[in-house]
């Protein structure tokens, strides 16, 4: 964590830019699993984004109490 704080610190445009990749990544590897695992129910194709971006407010909003 102490690197990162200094890589803020020392070079902000390339820890924005890793933290970017690193959200859009990891978003793309959920939407993936959510995916895989609700695949075999012959769902039509936005159901995982709205499960994933549904199950992103839930915690969003239980963090805000």
């Amino acid at each position: 964590m102490d690197y990162l704080r200094r890589m803020q610190m020392e070079r902000p445009v390339l820890f924005w830019v890793v933290t970017l990749v690193a959200v859009i990544v990891g978003f793309q590897l959920l939407l993936f699993v959510v995916g895989l695992i609700l695949g075999p129910f012959g769902v039509p194709y936005w159901v995982p984004l709205v499960v994933v971006i549904g199950a992103l407010v839930l915690i969003a909003r239980r963090q805000q109490r």
